[in-house]
């Protein structure tokens, strides 16, 4: 066996040719079932595009750098899943393009937030942060409450989504731009459309400002969903429901 090392490691184009030949062999069986797996991510019941109000606010979240301070990611370790729930499925973020998954900590981790805090809260939180959190280094968004929802382009945001692989229906696309004054409001003629189209979506005015529709009420309509597409109290794989 030293004998056939001592051939390698004496020759180093032979030494090389054999790296090479191992390497390849190892990068076809990695590569090579993703030419024919559909998907490698595990889905999970309950999993759905994000409405259009839910996409802008997300945009929004992205825009302001609120990843850099918050990671979106529970590890499957005791303190974080005592701390903040269940871990994270990659279920989860299958729709999130970019993913915000990281270990990147000055604030909490969010991935659980939906439902933790009322909107009022979440409002008061983005106009002065330290008045609900004393000890919080968070800057204040308070220009968001103020800034009106640009939305015309919403069909544009689904388009882009949908060619990278998010599942929008011509239906979803065609009215995003409804979708968002219909999440707003309870009483719309398209409620029950809305709500067989993005189930589980929360309906209201978000920024108690029903006049409006401000960057405001998209950001807390992303957060508010945040964690609670998935019932963890009943979590099974999607292919049990097939």
């Amino acid at each position: 066996m030293l004998d056939r090392h001592q051939f390698l490691e004496k020759r180093a184009l032979v030494l090389t040719v054999a790296i090479l030949v191992v390497v390849a062999i190892g990068g076809v069986v990695e590569i090579a079932p993703l030419f024919y797996l559909e998907s490698t991510i595990e889905k999970v019941k309950g999993v759905r595009p994000y409405s259009p109000l839910e996409l802008a606010g997300r945009n929004i979240y992205i825009r302001e750098g609120c990843y850099v301070c918050h990671s979106q990611m529970i590890r499957p370790l005791r303190d974080e899943v005592e701390r903040y729930g269940h871990y994270s499925l990659a279920a989860e973020s299958m729709y999130d393009h970019p993913f915000q998954w990281g270990s990147k900590r000055s604030g909490p981790d969010l991935a659980r937030v939906g439902g933790k805090y009322s909107d009022a809260w979440h409002q008061q939180h983005m106009i002065n942060p330290r008045s609900v959190v004393p000890e919080s280094i968070m800057p204040p968004y308070a220009y968001l409450n103020n800034a009106d929802l640009s939305y015309d382009d919403a069909q544009a945001w689904l388009v882009a989504n949908r060619r990278v692989g998010v599942p929008y229906t011509d239906e979803m696309i065609e009215k995003a731009v409804a979708d968002i004054r219909t999440q707003l409001d309870p009483f719309a003629d398209d409620f029950d459309g809305f709500m067989e189209r993005y189930p589980k979506a929360q309906v209201r005015d978000f920024d108690g400002d029903p006049r409006r529709v401000t960057e405001m009420d998209a950001l807390i309509a992303y957060l508010q969903i945040l964690g609670t597409m998935v019932d963890f109290s009943t979590y099974e794989p999607e292919e049990n429901y097939r």
